[in-house]
């Protein structure tokens, strides 16, 4: 790609770190801080402006954007005023993050994913592409979510009632899967490929089906030829994890984790 700098935008209010570079036709609104390192692609909105701009300008002013240093924000991105990215965030192609969604370090976006707004994300989070997050949700730390999956926060629709799902550290959230507004999903779970879950689900559950209903505990699922067992997952994949040198259980001795 070539930054050329072709129209762009860049408010007298930002403040842009070293080696960051801006794709053309990106808008950097007021009051956004991009980390030293960034990158941000062609056609991106950083800092969109909240409603309340549009009601009353004379009196707006945008809430402070923090982009984290070493990110990539892909093209056709809109990225809302009031959020805040930890370190290495990426994303993929036309995401759009609503106001006030706070994301740790090493988090990952896929194309086309919908962050309505006002959720949480741990660190080292990934959702693969076309993923809904309704409001108010919230994600611990090396949480997945796969395709499709979609969370949704009104109970009782339509209402003024706005409660999302909670997930724990390192649950995976398969293809296709809905979560109920208010839902509860422990640590180390995993939620079957097209399930909705409605009800709250214990640490270290394989729930499945329509609705989801507990099947057993995940450490009980094994390889067919190998019998070993597939979950913890961090014990069998480290591709891109802090403890891929070292292995999941000294990297949790090192940093006082106790997750298991």
């Amino acid at each position: 790609m070539n930054f050329n700098n072709r129209n762009v935008y860049i408010s007298p209010s930002a403040v842009v770190g070293a080696n960051v570079k801006i794709g053309d036709n990106t808008v950097i609104y007021d009051n956004v801080e991009i980390g030293d390192n960034t990158i941000i692609a062609n056609d991106c909105v950083i800092g969109e402006p909240l409603n309340s701009y549009y009601e009353n300008p004379a009196v707006y002013e945008n809430p402070k954007t923090v982009i984290g240093k070493n990110s990539l924000i892909r093209s056709h991105c809109i990225i809302y005023a009031g959020n805040i990215t930890g370190a290495d965030f990426g994303c993929g192609h036309r995401v759009t993050i609503r106001e006030y969604t706070t994301f740790g370090d090493h988090c990952n976006l896929g194309t086309l994913d919908d962050i309505q707004g006002y959720s949480e994300f741990g660190d080292y989070c990934r959702l693969h592409s076309n993923v809904h997050i309704g409001q108010h949700s919230k994600l611990g730390n090396f949480v997945f979510v796969y395709p499709y999956v979609v969370f949704t926060n009104d109970p009782t629709p339509p209402s003024d009632i706005c409660v999302g799902p909670v997930v724990g550290d390192y649950s995976q959230i398969a293809t296709g899967s809905i979560l109920l507004p208010g839902v509860h999903i422990g640590q180390h779970c995993l939620v079957g490929a097209g399930s909705v879950v409605g009800k709250n689900v214990e640490d270290y559950q394989l729930v499945v089906g329509t609705p989801a209903k507990v099947i057993k505990d995940v450490r009980d699922v094994r390889d067919r030829e190998t019998g070993e067992s597939h979950y913890p997952w961090p014990y069998r994949f480290s591709r891109r994890m802090p403890w891929a040198e070292i292995g999941f259980e000294q990297w949790c001795k090192d940093n006082n984790k106790n997750y298991d």
